[in-house]
């Protein structure tokens, strides 16, 4: 049993074999029929429980669709339908009860302090959907898909993310110092990375490379990352965010500024940060990005359940 909650504790190694058992399984798999299940049934009799504390669009498709494939079941619970909430149940003992009940957990959180508890009363593992300071599940599968569509290793491309530093973010600099792939960051001077971000990868002795311009920020870039300026549950005045932002939109201007054949990533939902002509573009790969959470999904589940 493998938790998975950080990209920065599972080791490159691991993170490497999940990514070549879902590039198998995706090839063996001849057309996306949705609910065709993958012949060895690998976890068959398995249910996976998941649960939202924030809204979920591809992250609760993809898990219920992974499991699936693999011959298992999922059930999704809401917060306010448990005793956890409402009731005054402990967390201890409704980790006690999932695990008698469940073989894995998916947890999509406003709280990363919520996610450790768990992991520590859980007997079952748990698979961060998303928490505050990251974003494994998402990231992991993007790295996956820049490696399918540029034939070739994430550790020999430029890599460039272009907005806010948040658990998107946050996991992109984990992969980077886990495969080791060149990194430039784009942002406003305030919304630069957290010092204990910076501090991790210098310890690792690796290095971000970051602007405060986004036309250096994508020179040379392979690969251009994004996400929303502003998120669901930014507690932040909005019309100022997006202010300091306008010089960071991601158009056809600043995409001629990055590799002739770059391509665009994000990981939805889309906000004013790019431009519909480069988002619905040729060069733009999300719809793609968006349906390998399912393949990726598949192998991070086999691997916390210990069949990788």
């Amino acid at each position: 049993m493998k938790h998975f909650i950080s990209l920065k504790d599972i080791p490159a190694r691991d993170l490497r074999k999940i990514i070549i058992d879902a590039k198998k399984r995706k090839l063996k798999r001849k057309k996306f029929n949705t609910l065709d299940v993958d012949k060895d049934k690998p976890l068959k009799g398995k249910l996976l429980i998941q649960m939202f504390e924030k809204s979920s669009l591809r992250t609760r498709l993809s898990f219920y669709l992974a499991i699936k494939q693999l011959g298992g079941g999922a059930l999704t619970l809401r917060p306010d339908e448990l005793h956890l909430t409402k009731g005054g149940e402990s967390l201890a003992d409704t980790a006690k009860v999932l695990s008698t009940y469940g073989n894995g957990f998916m947890l999509r959180t406003d709280s990363d302090e919520k996610l450790e508890k768990f992991s520590k009363h859980l007997t079952i593992p748990i698979i961060n959907g998303l928490s505050p300071s990251s974003h494994p599940t998402q990231v992991l599968s993007d790295v996956f898909t820049v490696e399918e569509i540029k034939k070739k290793s994430i550790s020999k491309l430029n890599i460039c993310w272009i907005g806010d530093s948040n658990n998107v973010l946050n996991s992109l600099i984990a992969a980077s110092v886990k495969f080791s792939f060149k990194l430039s960051i784009g942002c406003p001077k305030n919304y630069e990375p957290k010092k204990l971000v910076k501090d991790w990868v210098k310890k690792n002795k690796r290095r971000i490379d970051i602007f405060n311009d986004a036309k250096k920020a994508v020179k040379n870039a392979d690969v251009i990352f994004s996400d929303k300026v502003v998120s669901l549950n930014d507690k932040v005045n909005k019309a100022k965010k997006i202010k300091d932002f306008k010089n960071f939109k991601i158009d056809s201007k600043l995409m001629s500024f990055a590799k002739k054949d770059a391509i665009f990533l994000h990981c939805l939902p889309r906000g004013p940060e790019v431009s519909s002509e480069v988002f619905l573009g040729k060069q733009s790969k999300v719809w793609q990005q968006a349906l390998n959470r399912v393949h990726v999904q598949k192998s991070i589940l086999l691997y916390c359940l210990g069949k990788i």
